[in-house]
């Protein structure tokens, strides 16, 4: 019997019945807006690449011209600061991306039913652990065995293969697994934690004057400040302290002033909307990583997370354009150390992590998911791109090192390729 015919022959009730289960599943599925995050990356990225290998004085003259003149004392912001169309991208519009991506996690690990609540958080995290210690260790180590470069010193840039791309590999893996595989969920988990460790790694590095740290206590107030006189009302006892719980003004207010905090502090910007994460209100359950149940959702944190949508892809678009452009000719020893510490140390890190939560601390893997789909999630958490891109700034020094750096970066994408044609299952 054909398809039509079995569904005409249906009672009404079945029929319902079908249409709830589709309804339910579409639920749970990932928003598409993922994969046009991937084309816009992608197009900024060829974009550059191409103009700073057929003019390149130009392309750096363009991305590194200043902006405007920002005059503002030294304790509020370093006088060597240039404001420029990188820095204006990468320290204060990628911010957004990084708020979604902390929006993500968060849910996943506080909400009820999110996939990192309880237990069941712990054999990502280990996984994401262990890949950033394995990538750490044979960047340090092969960056040991060959000279990279003359100002380079022992263990220099480890904080750039930490972070990797979660927008391509999910899109790559959704190609690997299928659609609805119970790996992709958990590929999201370990991509979106080792992204948040890359930059929290930078935050790391002492700035010039220590005592700038003094301005994380800004976003402390911010988170504090907007929780007591906003946020709590959201389930207050009137209707009007629930009304004005869900305005998004005093949430925006408190970024911003939280952007400025960690900004001033010397550490990275992308990282000034985090800490105001917990303080908005929020849904009572996970529904899944950019599930697009999300959409209809209208706690501020989901309101606030939809209005980044449509800016990010111009973000992320100026992202691959002033980070992205790969000097074709720049191989270097710091290459082979970028792609070794993504190929090898991240893939074999994550097994190493997953094999003590699973053998040591007996923790199961997720329902469907076995060892063959976890090679695949540590060779595609080997393609690294936008995190990196971000960490080369601050880790590396500029020049010669950061652009080989660079080129590594975007060799690792050869991954694609090979995971697509050597793994890929039905």
């Amino acid at each position: 019997m054909s398809a039509s015919r079995a569904t005409i022959a249906l009672t009404p009730g079945q029929r319902y019945a079908e249409r709830y289960r589709n309804w339910a599943a579409s639920m749970y599925r990932v928003s598409t807006f993922i994969r046009n995050f991937a084309i816009a990356l992608a197009i900024g990225s060829l974009v550059a690449t191409i103009w700073v290998n057929l003019s390149p004085e130009s392309y750096y003259d363009v991305m590194e011209a200043r902006l405007f003149t920002l005059s503002a004392p030294n304790w509020i912001m370093p006088d060597h600061a240039r404001i420029t169309l990188i820095s204006v991208t990468s320290q204060l519009l990628m911010a957004l991306f990084f708020f979604l991506l902390g929006k993500e996690l968060w849910e996943a690990t506080m909400l009820e039913r999110g996939a990192l609540h309880g237990t069941r958080g712990g054999l990502p995290f280990l996984a994401s652990i262990g890949a950033a210690v394995g990538a750490v260790a044979v960047w340090i180590l092969v960056s040991a065995l060959i000279e990279t470069a003359m100002e380079a010193r022992l263990g220099i840039g480890w904080q750039v293969p930490i972070g990797g791309d979660t927008i391509i590999a999910y899109v790559i893996g959704r190609q690997v697994f299928g659609r609805g595989h119970p790996a992709l969920p958990l590929l999201l988990l370990i991509c979106i934690g080792l992204d948040l460790m890359g930059l929290l790694a930078l935050a790391l590095q002492v700035p010039e004057t220590p005592t700038r740290l003094l301005w994380l206590l800004l976003p402390v107030l911010a988170s504090i400040g907007v929780w007591f006189f906003a946020a709590r009302h959201a389930q207050g006892r009137t209707e009007r302290e629930r009304q004005e719980a869900l305005h998004l003004w005093p949430y925006m207010l408190a970024g911003a002033i939280s952007w400025i905090g960690v900004a001033a502090a010397g550490l990275p910007g992308a990282l000034g909307l985090l800490p105001v994460i917990p303080a908005i209100p929020h849904a009572r359950r996970a529904f899944g990583m950019f599930a697009e149940a999300e959409e209809l959702l209208h706690d501020p944190l989901n309101r606030l997370a939809h209005l980044t949508i449509r800016p990010l892809m111009l973000i992320l678009f100026l992202f691959g354009l002033t980070r992205g452009g790969i000097d074709l000719g720049a191989f270097a020893p710091t290459t082979i150390v970028t792609l070794a510490a993504l190929w090898f140390g991240k893939p074999l890190g994550l097994l190493a992590g997953v094999l003590i939560a699973t053998r040591v601390l007996r923790m199961p893997l997720p329902t469907g998911v076995d060892a063959p789909d976890l090679m695949r999630i540590g060779l595609l958490t080997g393609i690294g791109f936008t995190v990196p891109l971000v960490a080369l700034q601050t880790a590396l020094p500029g020049g010669a090192m950061a652009e080989a750096a660079r080129l590594g970066l975007a060799l690792s994408l050869v991954m694609i390729p090979v995971v697509l044609v050597l793994f890929r299952t039905r």
